[in-house]
């Protein structure tokens, strides 16, 4: 038995390497790009490419360990219907805007320039169906607002 467990204790060592090399690398790739644009009350429109988290798996992942984010890349979280949404940063190392998003496409609410890393909840604060999260900051640099509509598939 005790001839076992330092090779055993070696393979264990090496899978969790892996694994943590393949998480580190941020590789969102198994998950398509998409088209997902913001308009203003004004008519202004910004264009994210985004990758959709509609499962389980993929909302729980998100875009923790991903390094690095283009200004108009993004992650759209869909939860399949309308509630209360609860977000984390945990093992996020970026800042992200996170907009929380109605049924109907409308943004809620914007909760800008979240800590990265941090487990505290970033709350809804009311009923929504998705959230967008883009890179730190790019909300307010491009005027979004709540109020604005976001054009996706996943919206009525």
């Amino acid at each position: 038995m005790r001839r076992y467990l330092l090779p055993g204790l070696c393979v264990l060592a090496l899978v969790l390497a892996l694994h943590t090399m393949t998480l580190a690398s941020g590789a969102l790739g198994d998950l398509p790009l998409e088209q997902a644009e913001v308009v203003g009350a004004d008519g202004t429109r910004h264009v994210f490419a985004v990758r959709l988290a509609d499962t389980p798996e993929t909302r729980a992942r998100g875009l923790m360990y991903v390094t690095a984010l283009e200004p108009d890349h993004g992650m759209l979280f869909d939860f399949g219907e309308t509630r209360m949404v609860g977000m984390w940063m945990k093992n996020t190392p970026l800042s992200l805007d996170m907009l929380f998003i109605t049924a109907d496409g409308v943004i809620a609410k914007i909760a800008p320039e979240t800590t990265p890393f941090s487990t505290g909840i970033v709350s809804s604060g009311r009923p929504v169906r998705a959230v967008l999260e883009i890179r730190g900051g790019r909300a307010a640099e491009l005027g979004i607002m709540p109020g604005d509509r976001v054009l996706h598939r996943v919206f009525d």
